[in-house]
């Protein structure tokens, strides 16, 4: 087993480990979507990847078989982020086999080395009921805030 960062060989990888994390997710993907989504990441990943989406691998004979995306955003500073900078956890994946054997962890751990070196004021995600004890063992806390978390659908 190794831990390093995707590049762009990796692409067409990252898209499959992307689909079968959101079928997952999701509880399953229609045709248009898969279709949808297939068509756009490869374009995505070629502009973003290592310059604002970081993905931390672990690969078992040279396959991917584990990720994590960390996609850093600069916003202006504030209290809160004096830097500018910070970092949102994405798609933590390990394939079905390798689960349960401390990957994804050792993943978000190598993931916030780095963040810490590339200045991040902080990184936060968004927690499923499966991932929420490990998140909380590497030492994430829950966030607390005056403000709601909406959104706006198109």
């Amino acid at each position: 087993m190794t831990l390093d960062k995707a590049d762009i060989n990796d692409i067409p990888e990252l898209v499959q480990l992307r689909l079968n994390y959101l079928a997952e997710d999701h509880g399953g993907l229609s045709a248009e979507e898969t279709e949808r989504i297939s068509a756009s990441l490869p374009d995505y990943y070629m502009r973003r990847l290592n310059k604002e989406l970081f993905v931390f691998t672990a690969r078992n004979e040279g396959r991917i078989i584990s990720c994590c995306f960390l996609l850093v955003t600069e916003k202006p500073a504030n209290p809160d982020f004096l830097n500018g900078l910070t970092g949102t956890v994405l798609n933590v994946y390990t394939e079905k086999p390798f689960r349960r054997q401390g990957i994804a962890g050792d993943l978000i751990k190598a993931m916030l080395e780095d963040a810490k070196e590339m200045g991040l004021d902080f990184v936060e995600l968004k927690a499923t009921e499966d991932g929420y004890p490990l998140y909380k063992k590497l030492g994430f806390a829950d966030a607390v805030s005056k403000y709601h978390n909406m959104k706006y659908i198109f």
